[in-house]
């Protein structure tokens, strides 16, 4: 797990650096903002279209060869890609082609990659592993955004996507000698469920329950994975959730952009004063996330409405002071939350199907990532920053309350339906059989 973690932080460093680098050189390949933001967007287009055949292909297959063949392939096309740069021959149709691909390939390197790591320590520690991923998530990107202008201006713009792709080869180099821990060693190798041999009264041991053929036809795994998916209540949730904060708050690389820059009167300064505060609150907030044991959607719910409420306050602020003083906490719930999310997505669908619901994940998540910035920017055109973040976080608090007071209200019915099945009024076939 320390050998995957380091690789994890060298690769993150580097995928920032040429995410940073990869806007300005669209922006002096074009000289157009819109085209930064298409290039953007056909990077994430695969991820909406083809992450369910992804996931299924990553239950389908060794995840320790699923990650190293993605990796490599992801080093590759950084290596090409820095040649062009190198060489003069990248325009923007190549540059929007090799995004494309890269997308491609990341549909089956995310689900790959987290469960990997997720297989290198025992289920129990799944919640601290995942609250690891997400602190070498932060320092990575802090770091890669940093070193991004530093090569830049020493070595150049290919230099920038050289590192990348050498960063890649390191994690590729990694994955053979890593371990999976020992119960998570046959779903690793084969994608299959782990389970566990049953005993009888007399302590003697019985044959193991059969797991079912295991499907052969990539349309047969992805309907599995998105009937799983809808047939599980604490997922729906969870989408629901997530969803509705990535659309109304957490966009906060654009509201407080405008808040700080425009009511508040700060310059870009303030801005970078901000944007680094919410790094350090995301880095506690992994770090507190990694303690959690058991987490549930119920947490999750709580935190992303906690999380609102603090928005609201924040779209109120006075002046920048106070701004700071809202920022940390902010961050360090929407931290705390994703980490907790991220646990009950990986670790709630059993072993064999868990590539295929990370697939469904990434479709319904890059569909609110696209979709959720310009509505937030429709919003922002309509009442203003402030009025974004305050009615955002009404939204937000109001949809998640309505959800426990929905949950609540059926869970009464049907314990109040059991009471009755039990009691004098049960039906007349069930007293019948009883």
């Amino acid at each position: 797990m320390r050998w995957w973690s380091g690789a994890n932080f060298v690769s993150n460093a580097g995928t920032w650096m040429q995410l940073t680098v990869q806007n300005l050189l669209v922006l002096q390949i074009t000289g157009s903002a819109a085209a930064t933001g298409l290039s953007m967007s056909v990077q994430a287009a695969p991820a909406l279209l083809v992450s369910v055949l992804g996931g299924a292909a990553v239950d389908r297959w060794s995840r320790k060869v699923t990650a190293l063949v993605s990796q490599t392939l992801l080093g590759a096309v950084a290596l090409v890609t820095a040649a062009l740069v190198a060489t003069g021959r990248l325009d923007l149709t190549v540059l929007m082609v090799l995004a494309a691909v890269t997308g491609l390939i990341a549909t089956v390197d995310g689900p790959a990659c987290a469960l990997l790591g997720n297989d290198l320590v025992p289920r129990e520690d799944i919640p601290s592993a995942i609250g690891v991923g997400s602190l070498v998530h932060s320092a990575g990107r802090l770091v890669g955004a940093a070193l991004a202008g530093v090569t830049v201006g020493c070595l150049g713009t290919a230099a920038a996507y050289a590192v990348n792709g050498v960063s890649f080869l390191f994690v590729a180099s990694v994955i053979p000698f890593l371990r999976p821990a020992a119960g998570a060693l046959r779903a690793a190798e084969t994608g299959r469920p782990i389970i566990p041999a049953q005993r009888t009264k007399s302590d003697a041991p019985v044959r193991p329950a059969p797991s079912g053929p295991h499907p052969t036809s990539h349309e047969m795994t992805v309907r599995e994975g998105l009937a799983f998916f809808l047939r599980r209540p604490r997922l729906v949730a969870l989408a629901g959730v997530t969803g509705i904060s990535a659309v109304f708050g957490r966009n906060y690389g654009l509201t407080l952009a405008v808040l700080v820059t425009g009511p508040l009167a700060g310059g870009a300064g303030a801005f970078g004063t901000v944007s680094t505060v919410l790094a350090v609150g995301g880095i506690i907030g992994a770090v507190l996330g990694a303690r959690l044991r058991r987490p549930s959607v119920r947490l999750v719910g709580v935190l992303a409405a906690a999380g609102a409420l603090l928005q609201i306050v924040a779209g109120l602020s006075p002046s920048l002071a106070v701004l700071l003083m809202l920022v940390l906490p902010m961050a360090v719930v929407e931290s705390v939350s994703d980490t907790a999310g991220t646990t009950v997505l990986q670790t709630d669908p059993p072993a064999h199907m868990r590539g295929r619901v990370l697939g469904v994940w990434g479709s319904i998540s890059t569909a609110w990532g696209l979709g959720g910035p310009p509505a937030l920017g429709l919003l922002m055109e309509l009442a203003g920053a402030r009025g974004a973040l305050v009615t955002g976080g009404l939204v937000i608090a109001g949809a998640i309350g309505a959800g426990f007071v929905l949950r609540e209200r059926r869970t009464a019915t049907a314990v109040a339906l059991r009471t009755e099945t039990v009691g004098g009024d049960r039906p007349a076939e069930l007293s019948t059989a009883a």
